[in-house]
């Protein structure tokens, strides 16, 4: 029972930091049918940023902001300058993948090629002790601010009017470009808001999972998968698919560390054989 429940808060900690990761590339792809191959990049430049300003300021969260931000500017610009020029999907996406070699290359060349870890929040350290259970903080404080995220997202979307206008250009980009909505300002905020959310989390899983060259490439697969599973453009599908895959990636792991692989695509290929769309995906 101790594995069970250890294993249990370690995933759901890892799918948290998979829906900060997939979530935005899920809006992205909602919005504007773009697959970002480079999203895995903001995940990591964000970290780097934020670590760079964690040890300048001794401050976590400012780090977190201040690398989201940045990479946020990044993501709006790269949208603005190159995505909207090209009108093929197959061009968008090969343009990112330039791009992401290009961030890599960056990152190599400013931060050198070691391994970093973030230092977290001194009132984030340390562990809880539950009978005889020992288990982290941190890993704790991010199943909970994923949690947050994803309420905000939600309000964000269905309660606010900067919601309403995206979901209607989500449905219709010309009907809503009829009515006076500013779909190409709409698809810039919504391509900054998923860099944003990737360098976030790049920063709020430098704690537990550090920063190093190819952190883009190893974990842009789980956004991918979270994103399929869960259903394209859907925020829900999002959140469901991080729960899954961190769960069924942390016990393949631990029970079959030499099917790890197989554990998680098997079941993706399962549900997209019944569901193609994903679980909360529209056809």
């Amino acid at each position: 029972m101790e594995f069970i429940i250890t294993q249990t808060l370690v995933g759901l900690s890892f799918g948290a930091l998979l829906f900060l990761l997939a979530s935005g590339l899920s809006l992205i792809f909602g919005v504007m049918k773009i697959v970002n191959i480079a999203h895995g990049s903001y995940y990591m430049l964000g970290a780097y940023i934020g670590l760079s300003v964690i040890l300048h300021t001794h401050s976590f969260f400012l780090g977190a902001l201040i690398g989201a931000l940045v990479i946020g500017a990044v993501g709006f610009l790269m949208e603005h300058f190159f995505l909207r020029r090209l009108p093929l999907m197959d061009s968008q996406m090969m343009l990112t993948a330039g791009f992401s070699l290009i961030f890599r290359d960056a990152a190599l060349m400013i931060w050198g090629g070691n391994p970093f870890g973030l230092p977290s929040p001194s009132f984030l350290k340390g562990a809880v002790h539950m009978f005889s259970l020992t288990f982290p903080i941190y890993r704790i404080f991010l199943i909970g601010m994923a949690a947050l995220v994803a309420i905000f997202l939600w309000a964000f979307n269905e309660r606010t009017l900067i919601g309403a206008k995206l979901r209607a250009a989500v449905d219709d980009g010309e009907m809503a470009g009829g009515v006076g909505i500013n779909v190409p300002l709409t698809c810039g905020l919504v391509f900054a808001m998923g860099a944003f959310l990737a360098a976030f989390g790049g920063v709020m899983g430098g704690p537990v999972f550090g920063v190093y060259p190819g952190a883009d490439f190893e974990f842009i697969p789980y956004a991918f998968v979270v994103t399929i599973v869960g259903g394209m453009g859907s925020l829900k599908g999002a959140a469901l698919g991080s729960v899954l895959v961190g769960l069924i990636d942390t016990f393949g792991k631990a029970l079959f560390p030499e099917l790890s692989y197989f554990t998680l695509f098997a079941p993706m290929a399962l549900i997209l054989a019944f569901r193609p769309t994903g679980l909360f995906g529209t056809k």
